[in-house]
């Protein structure tokens, strides 16, 4: 009884969300800021990986932001300016496109403003390779 009781307690452990590995899939298609923000708190506080991978658009790029994020090589993320619900306006200087570029490293950042990327919402697509290899982000470890 007592080894039942050792397992159900190390399987909690091991098993709980706060020790897993995250992974991008599953949000790829974005949505809202405020639904991404509890995700990115959870990993930068726990400090466990979390894997970019797959399609990766809009909102989901903010996990770029996580401490210890890594992108696959293969993976495609898209990336385009905020929308304002209130003003009904897309740009880079509204709410949700600040948001967004605060979690991007500065080259990445510099890189989407002064290539006009992030004036409307039309995506800009970047591979994950190009991520890594251009911008400075962390590959991650083959599985």
């Amino acid at each position: 009884m007592k080894f039942l009781g050792l397992f159900v307690a190390v399987y909690a452990v091991i098993a709980s969300p706060s020790f897993a590995e995250g992974t991008s899939l599953g949000h790829g298609e974005g949505g809202r800021i405020v639904d991404f923000l509890p995700i990115i708190q959870q990993y930068n506080a726990s400090g466990e990986l979390f894997r970019i991978e797959g399609v990766c658009k809009s909102a989901c790029t903010l996990f770029l932001g996580i401490r210890n994020a890594c992108v696959e090589r293969s993976a495609t993320l898209m990336f385009h300016g905020g929308h304002d619900v209130k003003e009904n306006v897309t740009g880079p200087d509204t709410r949700a496109s600040r948001a967004m570029l605060y979690r991007y490293k500065e080259t990445l950042r510099q890189y989407l403003l002064e290539g006009h990327y992030m004036d409307n919402d039309e995506y800009h697509t970047l591979m994950g390779s190009e991520l890594v290899d251009r911008f400075g982000y962390r590959e991650c470890p083959r599985t």
